[in-house]
């Protein structure tokens, strides 16, 4: 067997065999073949796609390509979550404390930012003292005691997902759904969870821009779940205008801890209750859907979900004093109002636009070794469908920048505004399972 000849036969749409997919793969990762071998290969998938069979296959091979996380020892069903990325999505901050509130073990692996997309380990290492690099002995002790624990993905843990990336990111290959779905169950898969429920964003600020590819995407991702034995489900939400009120690492802290304090905005607590619910039915907690958002609804005014919080980012070094004091976190050193040059309704407000403003003020990394500044970002004091006045703040802005004039502009005109009354739109727009 040799690569030229798996090349030729994707190259003439022909399905891989799981054995010739773990030849690459394990070539790959040994460095037994050159990047333009895999780079060639990868391209051939782009272009000719893969069958349902190839898919999990690639997807288990990759997977099996470091180490994968035995979780079998701790008691109860293990609960993961992954998120497609989006702009202002702290879900994972909230979501995990909640649904560990009622006993269920959170055990997750997420990843940092680049781009317009936040990421969790950014977010979280901005509350000081804060350990997201975790070995799995000690990931394992965290979820065994504490219910919860999140770390960063290891060099160990599924390494052919990083050759992968980096040879995607560079020949034009990112938006392959084989590839997508291989690259993000892999992890999942190798975090060593029973149940994973997948959140898919669709909109202008998400990778998927259409209903319709979103739902393709979310349908494959569930099949290859389950196809490896896993409990696998997926919300599609909405990535129109971004998620909750926060965008930017330190003021989406601040929003979670406002939202686990059920004091958070209505969209952003709106997703965090109908995940948990999914969440505890997966875990087997109750099989009732509407009890279980009950529950979830419950721990968070009863302070619960809260509680468990500040156990979680204890647990990880985290200084809890912060999440009891919010206004002693940090702050940027300038403030900036956007305020409505116009009346009437806000019909959209440009996820992407309002994510890549935010990188440039400092909140995000354009490149993997960019410093992110923790203070930077953007807060939302208008949604869609609500009604400004002229001179209304639309968002306030934070930046240790001193020329941000053109990015103040360009978020200015992130907001349309229209005459005609807007309806606030659905933040689950849809469920598969």
């Amino acid at each position: 067997m040799n690569i030229v000849d798996i090349i030729a036969k994707k190259r003439d749409k022909l399905a891989l065999t799981r054995q010739e997919i773990k030849f690459f793969i394990n070539s790959l990762v040994h460095h037994k073949i050159e990047d333009y071998h895999a780079s060639t290969l990868l391209m051939a998938i782009y272009l000719n796609g893969m069958n349902e069979d190839e898919i999990v296959n690639l997807t288990k091979e990759m997977m099996k390509s470091g180490d994968v996380i035995d979780l079998s020892d701790i008691p109860g069903v293990k609960v993961d979550k992954h998120s497609t990325g989006g702009v202002g999505d702290k879900t994972s901050m909230v979501l995990a404390p909640l649904v560990a509130s009622f006993g269920v073990k959170v055990a997750k692996v997420s990843g940092r930012g680049l781009g317009h997309t936040g990421g969790t380990l950014d977010k979280l290492e901005s509350i000081p003292g804060m350990s997201i690099s975790l070995t799995n002995a000690k990931f394992k002790d965290l979820v065994n005691k504490h219910g919860i624990a999140i770390m960063g993905q290891t060099q160990d843990l599924d390494p052919a997902d990083k050759s992968l990336y980096a040879l995607r990111d560079v020949t034009a290959t990112v938006g392959s759904l084989p590839l997508i779905t291989s690259s993000i169950m892999s992890k999942k898969l190798a975090s060593g969870s029973d149940t994973i429920l997948l959140d898919v964003k669709m909109g202008s600020g998400a990778f998927m821009k259409t209903l319709d590819d979103a739902r393709t995407l979310s349908k494959l991702l569930v099949k290859v779940g389950k196809a490896c034995g896993k409990d696998t489900r997926a919300v599609i939400t909405d990535m129109q205008e971004p998620l909750g009120l926060a965008v930017g690492n330190i003021l989406e802290v601040k929003e979670a801890i406002d939202t686990l304090n059920n004091k958070g905005p209505k969209d952003f607590t709106e997703l965090c209750i109908n995940c948990a619910a999914i969440m505890l039915t997966q875990a087997k907690v109750t099989d009732d859907l509407n009890k279980a958002k009950e529950m979830a609804i419950a721990n968070l005014k009863n302070g619960k979900a809260f509680y468990k919080f500040k156990e979680w980012i204890g647990a990880q070094g985290g200084d809890t004093y912060y999440l009891d004091h919010p206004d002693k976190f940090k702050e940027a050193k300038h403030v900036y109002k956007i305020k409505s040059k116009l009346a009437g309704h806000i019909k959209e407000i440009e996820a992407l636009t309002i994510g890549e403003a935010a990188m440039h003020l400092g909140a995000g990394r354009l490149n993997v070794t960019d410093k992110i500044d923790p203070t930077a970002g953007i807060v939302l004091n208008k949604k869609v469908g609500d009604h400004v006045k002229i001179n209304d703040v639309l968002c306030t802005v934070y930046t240790n920048k001193d020329k941000v004039n053109d990015i103040l502009k360009t978020i200015q005109k992130a907001f349309k505004i229209t005459l005609v009354k807007i309806k606030q739109p659905k933040v689950i727009i849809d469920y598969i399972k």
